[in-house]
C-alpha cells in the first residue's frame, strides 16, 4: 500500500453522504456547474448536501469525470467498490480517463486500488503524477 495517506472528506444530509477525494479531483468543476446550490468552492464547508434532492446529488456525482466524488446511503452498506468493465477515454486537451477497478503499482513498488474513474496526466505538469490535478488548464495543454 502507499505510504502516503489519502485524504477523504465526507459531507452528509443525513440520508446521503458525499465522499470527496481531493487528490483525485481534476477540478473540471462539473459539480459546481451542475449543482451550484450544493458546491461552493470558496466556502467552508464547500459541499452543502442538504441543498439538493437525493436524485440530483446521485446524478451529479455519477457525472464527476475524475471519480473524486462518490456517495453512500445511510441505509445501505458501503458500495463504493464497483467492478466495472474497463473503458478508456481521452479528454480533448485534458487527462486520460480510465473507468473500472484498477490496481496501480508506483515506481517504489507500492500499490493502491482505484475504483470507478481514474484521471491520468497527459500534459506532464501535474504535481500528482501519474494522476491529473487539473494543471493542464494553466499550461494550456493541447492534445
Amino acid at each position: 500500500m502507499s505510504s502516503e495517506r489519502e485524504i477523504i472528506k465526507e459531507y452528509t444530509n443525513g440520508e446521503l453522504t458525499i465522499i470527496w477525494k481531493p487528490k483525485t479531483c481534476i477540478h473540471a468543476k462539473e459539480c459546481v456547474k451542475r449543482l451550484p446550490q450544493v458546491y461552493h468552492q470558496y466556502e467552508r464547508p464547500w459541499i452543502k448536501a442538504e441543498n439538493a434532492s437525493i436524485e440530483e446529488l446521485k446524478e451529479q456525482i455519477q457525472a464527476c469525470p475524475s471519480g473524486a466524488l462518490s456517495y453512500k446511503m445511510s441505509n445501505e452498506e458501503d458500495k463504493e467498490e464497483a467492478y466495472l468493465e474497463t473503458k478508456i477515454e481521452v479528454l480533448e486537451n485534458g487527462p486520460l480517463l480510465v473507468y473500472g477497478t484498477l490496481h496501480i503499482t508506483n515506481a517504489k513498488g507500492e500499490t493502491e486500488k482505484k475504483n470507478k474513474t481514474t484521471a491520468f496526466c497527459r500534459c506532464g505538469v501535474s504535481q500528482n503524477k501519474p494522476y491529473c490535478d487539473g494543471a493542464h488548464r494553466k499550461a494550456e495543454f493541447k492534445g
